[in-house]
């Protein structure tokens, strides 16, 4: 790692107690990033462009959604993003890089939910997205006390997000295929599942 001339010495903790040490950590390392989610508004639509139009992310994407300019992508931001039920901005130190959802289901398929994630590519391989899982699957069953189920569809070929869910504590339940459409021509997935019995294990174990 580089040395970084804003860390803090080390030396001058004494002169300036009382400062927690984990306050003291995180300004003088960078590994002690915040991952953190919120709500998405307008304000954010160059951060949301970056991952939104990223070719590695779109490559699994069930999304055709394509922007002719900003203006195009704030229109979709304020009109499909905002008023969505449950969708949050991925932050790393307060920068949007990413997304994530749950969409509910209805009638008596509504005790399920299905959850959605992208971030930019060059912030793939740092946890980031396993974090913002475990967050969502800490909290959703709380905010929607009607899921018993929290489902992740991945394609085969996406190992990356499969790695994702596992580590989140989701189980692999097999693999469905010609389930659902990307680009138009459907694929093979692997079913992923999160109960909510399973969370509260996971949470007090």
């Amino acid at each position: 790692m580089e040395s970084d001339s804003s860390s803090i010495d080390l030396s001058r903790l004494n002169e300036e107690l009382p400062v927690k040490i984990e306050e003291m950590l995180k300004l003088s390392n960078k590994e002690d990033d915040i991952i953190s989610l919120r709500l998405l508004d307008l304000t954010d639509i160059d951060d949301f462009m970056e991952w939104f139009t990223d070719d590695n992310v779109n490559k699994f994407c069930s999304r055709d959604t394509t922007f002719i300019s900003k203006e195009d992508a704030m229109q979709y931001i304020a009109d499909v993003v905002i008023p969505h039920p449950w969708y949050r901005a991925i932050c790393l130190n307060d920068k949007p890089i990413g997304s994530i959802s749950v969409s509910s289901f209805h009638g008596s398929d509504r005790c399920r939910g299905e959850i959605g994630y992208e971030i930019s590519s060059k912030y793939w391989g740092k946890g980031i997205a396993t974090k913002a899982v475990k967050m969502v699957a800490s909290t959703i069953f709380v905010d929607w006390p009607h899921l018993a189920r929290l489902e992740g569809i991945v394609a085969v070929d996406n190992i990356g997000s499969q790695r994702v869910l596992e580590k989140a504590g989701f189980i692999k339940e097999g693999v469905l295929r010609k389930y659902y459409l990307v680009k138009g021509i459907p694929i093979d997935i692997v079913m992923f599942s999160l109960l909510f019995i399973d969370q509260q294990l996971t949470y007090f174990t």
